[in-house]
């Protein structure tokens, strides 16, 4: 029973990292990445759909994205979607394409990025406890032996730590990649 409880704890704070390491994906680092345009909505055929969805999206160099619709007639909606999602791009229209010019980054704007980046990754760790609160709980409701119980919520306690020190190490790692010019 508390190995089961373990198992389920282990993948609920993988998917809490995880969904951490997404949300760090997305911000900009002053380097190109599909990534940061390809959950964009773009309204096509009558309905949303996300850029990747509708348009190959690659990053020719460091400093720019391009982005091919499949259907040369969503060029001007990609571009207004991306506008419209005010990410600081300004993308530009070219034949078929949309290109998305990347400017180099100012100081501050890396420093409101490493901001964003702590506020991302104590909403992870937050996460994290919140499984660990839940977990715990469902070990109450187990109504395990004692000794069992107090040994599945010290596992529990060192699966958190794992999860925290994990999230801890890609905000280290994302915040020196930010600061790099």
């Amino acid at each position: 029973m508390s190995q089961a409880i373990l198992n389920e704890a282990q993948v609920r704070f993988q998917k809490a990292v995880d969904h951490t390491l997404h949300e760090f994906s997305n911000i900009h680092t002053g380097k190109a990445s599909p990534s940061m345009v390809e959950s964009i909505m773009v309204e096509a055929y009558g309905s949303m759909m996300r850029i990747k969805d509708c348009a190959a999206i690659s990053t020719p160099d460091a400093r720019q994205i391009v982005i091919q619709p499949w259907d040369k007639g969503l060029t001007q909606a990609i571009s207004k979607a991306i506008q419209i999602a005010n990410l600081g791009f300004n993308p530009a229209v070219d034949g078929q394409l949309v290109r998305i010019p990347l400017a180099d980054m100012s100081r501050e704007r890396r420093q409101e990025f490493v901001k964003v980046a702590h506020r991302l990754a104590e909403e992870g760790r937050v996460q994290v406890r919140n499984v660990r609160r839940d977990v715990l709980e469902s070990v109450k409701k187990a109504k395990l032996p004692e000794d069992e119980a107090k040994r599945t919520e010290k596992d529990i306690q060192a699966l958190t730590d794992k999860s925290i020190e994990e999230i801890n190490k890609h905000l280290a790692a994302k915040e020196k990649d930010l600061l790099t010019v």
